[in-house]
């Protein structure tokens, strides 16, 4: 049975620095919400709270962001790196990295949970110094804001990585016309 190859007449020249900008980029975004949201989610079980669907979605989705550079880099090895495989990877993964984004913003600016007021009012203007159970409470609690806002740049940043790649590809496509 015959596996299917790209014809020798259709080669895909994809810019190389602009890919491993992007593989690079995008791993480090996935690597960074995927460690933020599990700490997150460690953090509301200790504290015996309930864990928000944001939390798993973004542990989920930056996992299938992993999966998904390393699929990239195999492809690439062998060769095969095909446009429409990223294109449709590529617009999955920014549809949910958008709806992650979206709820992180909601949370972090919304008007109900405010996260980034929460932070500003009761951590941010509120520092404790010296070696007392209040200063590492407060060193914690500084951690946790300061890991949602980066959770959202990275967010941010995937989301636009990944709408790039879909351009990207499709570019390459047309080019091998």
């Amino acid at each position: 049975m015959p596996s299917y190859r790209p014809s020798a007449s259709r080669r895909y020249r994809w810019p190389e620095l602009q890919l491993n900008i992007w593989l690079i980029t995008v791993l480090v975004g996935s690597g960074v919400c995927l460690g933020v949201f599990a700490w997150f989610m460690v953090v509301q079980t200790q504290l015996r709270l309930g864990i928000p669907w944001l939390f798993p979605f973004m542990v989920t989705v930056s996992a299938l962001g992993v999966a998904f550079v390393a699929t990239i880099l195999i492809l690439a090895a062998q060769r095969f790196l095909l446009p429409g495989i990223i294109i449709i990877g590529s617009f999955i993964l920014f549809a949910l990295w958008l709806t992650g984004l979206i709820e992180t913003a909601l949370q972090l600016y919304g008007g109900q949970a405010n996260v980034n007021s929460n932070c500003q009012n009761y951590v941010t203007n509120m520092p404790w110094t010296g070696n007392t159970v209040e200063a590492l409470a407060w060193l914690t609690q500084n951690t946790i804001c300061n890991c949602w806002k980066a959770a959202f740049a990275f967010e941010l940043v995937n989301t636009i990585f990944y709408f790039w790649m879909m351009v990207m590809s499709w570019q390459v496509h047309k080019d091998a016309k």
